[in-house]
């Protein structure tokens, strides 16, 4: 039996060199080599290897190895020492082993396998290493979102999950009954972060958002989460300015604090150390020559695709923003400019062929000019009551933007997929686990 100990983490070993700790965890590989077999724990903060050898354990703990299986659950004592070779600078010399649970047969062995038999296990595959650190930048990008916020005088308000009313269009809705009326998963908090700018000045929403697109893209889900700001006195430069210190700030934080994450998803960060300001900025009208002038077809009026986000990527190192879109591909609620021709809507298109990584613009700020756009796009004005009513008292210019936090960690660890991007994804063919 393990005496008891304080329990110390993974990742603290480093400051226990030469001390005998004591650490909880899983079983996740094992090798032997003659007298000795290695097994690698994880605990959820990291993985280190713990070194058995018969001369410093018990016959029962050094027979262990023929009973331990991946994922069986462990309390082990030893010597933290250091080792250059690990990744983590330090191993374990075991002293004591207890087995706390005998794993059955791990379904998700440490070997290739299928995408959609990953899906059905994901619950599972989160233990893998690649996930784990995907995972941990994923926390740190969210860490980094709230900071960024939080010291520039933003205030946090909770936009509803619940609504009554459209804010991307009305083909993408989920509907739900409500109390004898229809309601609907929101699709952005943007409006009701509109409300709050006239009340706090700046302030932002950070949370899921549902869109029943019927999509099958490497970078579309249909749950999703999404940091919305919004700031009152803001103009599009203004908005612009800001996204493009909002990006450098996550990316540089990534770099810094996710150093070994990165290096396990074999991220080559030296891309994303090209991601400063300032960033290029195109109207739509030069992305569209841009195509043009590289033999793409583009209808002219069109939102981007995927192979034309590429292309217009291909061009930068850093993420390139978009600005000052024909009105017609933009939604209701964006302000135009003087000739009423161009929405003052800005996008950002990550580099590498990630995708639109922000959308945002300046908001209409005239009553009845919002007015004329709900009626044009065919929506309820009852619906936008409360909506229609912050350009009645104080109205002023205003913007926001937002981002997208799946498509964002997707670029930055530079995966394929942002299924593997949120703990359990939501696709239009996956509803569990």
């Amino acid at each position: 039996m393990v005496k008891k100990m304080k329990n110390i983490s993974i990742n603290k070993l480093k400051d226990f060199i030469g001390k005998e700790v004591q650490l909880n965890g899983w079983i996740y590989n094992l090798r032997s080599v003659g007298k000795i077999w290695f097994a690698i724990v994880r605990d959820g903060t990291g993985f280190v290897q713990c070194v058995i050898t018969s001369n410093d354990v018990s016959s029962d703990v050094f027979e262990l190895e023929s009973s331990l299986t991946q994922e069986s659950s462990v309390s082990v004592k030893g010597i933290v020492q250091e080792d250059s070779r690990s990744d983590l600078g330090v191993e374990i010399l075991v002293k004591d082993m207890e087995v706390i649970h005998i794993a059955e047969e791990y379904p998700i062995a440490l070997k290739e396998h299928g995408v959609s038999f990953l899906m059905d296990n994901r619950h599972l595959w989160l233990r893998s290493k690649k996930q784990y650190a995907i995972m941990k930048v994923r926390q740190n990008v969210i860490k980094s979102i709230r900071d960024f916020f939080d010291t520039r005088d933003f205030v946090l308000i909770d936009s509803p999950m619940f609504t009554g009313n459209a804010v991307e269009g009305t083909t993408t809705l989920f509907e739900t009954e409500y109390f004898n009326r229809s309601a609907y998963l929101t699709q952005s908090g943007q409006l009701y972060q509109e409300a709050g700018a006239m009340a706090f000045g700046k302030t932002y929403c950070f949370g899921p958002c549902f869109r029943a697109e019927k999509s099958k893209t490497r970078k579309h889900l249909t749950e999703f989460w999404m940091v919305e700001p919004e700031m009152a006195f803001y103009d599009l430069k203004d908005n612009m300015d800001l996204i493009e210190e909002f990006i450098v700030h996550i990316v540089s934080q990534s770099i810094e604090n996710c150093k070994e994450e990165l290096k396990i998803l074999e991220r080559d960060i030296t891309l994303l150390e090209k991601v400063k300001s300032p960033f290029p900025r195109i109207t739509y009208d030069e992305a569209v020559k841009l195509l043009h002038d590289n033999g793409q077809e583009f209808k002219y009026g069109s939102d981007f695709g995927a192979p034309d986000e590429e292309l217009i990527a291909s061009k930068f190192d850093s993420p390139v923003m978009i600005h000052s879109w024909p009105h017609a591909t933009k939604a209701f609620y964006m302000k135009r400019d003087d000739s009423d021709k161009l929405a003052l809507g800005v996008d950002v298109i990550a580099p590498e062929g990630y995708g639109e990584i922000v959308g945002g613009g300046q908001r209409e700020d005239d009553h009845d000019t919002l007015v004329k756009r709900i009626e044009d796009h065919g929506l309820p004005l009852s619906a936008f009551k409360w909506y229609l009513d912050l350009r009645k008292y104080g109205s002023v210019i205003h913007s926001g933007f937002g981002l997208g936090l799946e498509r964002t960690v997707s670029w930055i660890c530079g995966i394929d997929h942002v299924r593997q991007t949120i703990p359990f994804p939501r696709t239009m063919g996956r509803l569990e686990p």
